[in-house]
């Protein structure tokens, strides 16, 4: 089976992107299941269960940031996949924070960007971006030629070994490119023993741990304080 993460920032079209590659990857007779990972209530479980009538999962991560929470129900979400013998399972994940990397070793990891987000943002988002195997560009319609194209190769300077898609939403325009990368996609036995391509934030201290008051006195764990100079 092939295990797909799929990460980006809110509302860069993630879902729609995904809902497009099924479609096609279903006219090619192939068994697609989902898991989509949210922070709290979401409606896409159900998009995709009457929109496309294949098996879903779905997790709320709650309080807990929704990629910590994606890798720690990796093996939970494979073997659901299993149990349907999926040819192919496609996990969705918030990615809040841009340093979080749900992208594992051995499977293909997708990001999706989109280029109202500023010219500039290909270089904030970190791991997420950097180590995935494909990152998809959405939005193009609505920026200029000059826009996608400066977009497009800060990108490529931030993941030079990336194949970067440029995918209308709406539309659909280039998810074939991206069903043709997807079906290419190696597959995995297991997820056990497999290992991140990049390392989590370490997010330990007293607010991880429901402190609300601000302080130095109610402060512990992994803290890292600015040193305040003046730009």
């Amino acid at each position: 089976m092939k295990f797909i993460t799929v990460a980006g920032p809110p509302s860069s079209g993630k879902t729609l992107v995904i809902i497009h590659l099924i479609r096609l990857l279903k006219a090619d007779a192939l068994r697609v299941v989902v898991g989509k990972i949210d922070c709290h209530e979401t409606a896409d479980g159900v998009v995709f269960k009457q929109r496309l009538g294949i098996p879903v999962v779905v997790g709320r991560s709650d309080y807990v940031c929704p990629d910590h929470y994606g890798v720690v129900n990796a093996e939970e979400i494979f073997k659901f996949g299993k149990s349907h013998d999926a040819h192919i399972t496609i996990v969705e994940t918030a990615g809040l924070c841009h340093r979080c990397a749900p992208a594992i070793q051995g499977c293909m990891a997708i990001a999706v960007v989109d280029n109202l987000s500023g010219i500039d943002t290909p270089r904030k988002i970190g791991p997420m971006l950097t180590t995935a195997d494909v990152v998809v560009i959405t939005k193009g319609d609505m920026v200029s030629q000059a826009e996608r194209e400066v977009f497009r190769g800060n990108v490529a300077k931030v993941n030079p070994d990336a194949k970067i898609v440029e995918m209308n939403g709406l539309t659909g325009m280039g998810s074939l490119n991206l069903r043709r990368l997807v079906t290419e996609a190696p597959d995995t036995e297991t997820l056990t023993g497999k290992e991140l391509r990049h390392d989590m934030p370490a997010a330990v201290c007293s607010y991880c741990e429901g402190e609300t008051r601000i302080g130095a006195d109610f402060q512990m764990g992994n803290i890292i304080k600015m040193d305040v100079q003046e730009v």
